[in-house]
């Protein structure tokens, strides 16, 4: 990570995307994002999606180091020799936001709101799913209400995308936000199978799980999870109000180290959980936080999964 002076922003950090700052911000989000991301995928998209396609192709025997989520059983037992199914690439490639704007993401200690990671992990998106006839589409939930961004190609649709998100209002306070409404909104109609990506904090109960297993039945899908440290840590800070962004309750507590090491542990359960429910739903899951390096956490995660579809090791 780049180094900073004492209250200088480092070169890392995502630009302000909020007021007057807004369209430069923007602007210098997208630059960020085409000198950091450019030449990872090689003007496809096999970065974020397994093999070279995702139509069925013809069954071929099985071979050391193909992936076995591609067996095909039927021919398998019918020959008993394993069998995958190949694919057959698909050059136009549709992929869809569910993005989270929900209370909770109004919130960071560090160097951003929650919610302005999510608008960078769409430019991100939007940028390795682009060109070669692709489109990407967007359903926003800020809690009080769902917006949906049909699906088209090009860069100023990306682009206004991006704006979109970025200017989606704030949800009054004591609006609890339901992310599972939004992935079911996905879902039905059903959609030619693509890409999935949702993002949002992933706070509370996981009642999101049953319809992303769903998506995840359809969809190659990935979940970028959103952190701020204050999630998975309390510090040391004497007698503080906390308050529910979703609810509008408050209470005041004195932060003890009991009641700081309860607070961590819970957190890690949580964080587990969550874990456990996207790995039951088949989605690769990328943690971005807003103290770290969101773009070199980007990169990692698509270097990992180009290395892992092409036999290698991540």
């Amino acid at each position: 990570m780049a180094k900073k002076d004492k209250g200088e922003r480092p070169s890392w950090a995502p630009p302000i995307l909020r007021g007057d700052r807004m369209e430069a911000g923007l602007r210098t989000l997208e630059l960020d994002v085409r000198r950091r991301l450019d030449g990872l995928l090689q003007g496809n998209h096999l970065g974020l999606v397994p093999g070279p396609g995702s139509e069925p192709g013809e069954a071929r025997p099985y071979q050391p180091g193909d992936d076995v989520r591609r067996m095909d059983w039927a021919v398998t037992a019918r020959t008993t020799t394993p069998h995958i199914r190949e694919t057959v690439a698909d050059r136009e490639l549709e992929t869809w936001v569910v993005a989270d704007l929900s209370a909770s993401l109004d919130f960071g200690t560090a160097l951003c709101e929650k919610r302005d990671l999510v608008v960078c992990a769409v430019a991100a998106v939007a940028h390795l799913t682009g060109g070669g006839g692709n489109r990407i589409g967007a359903l926003l939930s800020n809690g009080a209400e769902t917006t949906r961004v049909p699906a088209r190609g090009g860069l100023a649709h990306a682009r206004g995308l991006v704006r979109k998100i970025a200017a989606t209002p704030r949800a009054p306070e004591g609006t609890r936000g339901d992310f599972a409404d939004a992935l079911e909104a996905l879902r039905r109609p059903p959609r030619r199978r693509g890409l999935a990506v949702v993002i949002s904090d992933f706070l509370g109960e996981p009642t999101w799980e049953r319809p992303l297993r769903a998506l995840g039945g359809r969809h190659e899908l990935i979940a970028i999870e959103v952190l701020d440290p204050r999630d998975i840590d309390l510090p040391e800070v004497g007698t503080v109000v906390l308050a529910d962004p979703e609810t509008g309750k408050q209470r005041e507590v004195h932060a003890s180290a009991l009641l700081r090491k309860e607070f961590g542990a819970a957190a890690h359960a949580h964080r587990q959980t969550v874990a456990a429910g996207l790995r039951r739903a088949g989605a690769a899951h990328l943690t971005l936080r807003t103290d770290g390096d969101w773009i070199a956490d980007m990169v990692r995660f698509v270097v990992a999964r180009k290395r892992r579809w092409s036999g290698g090791v991540a």
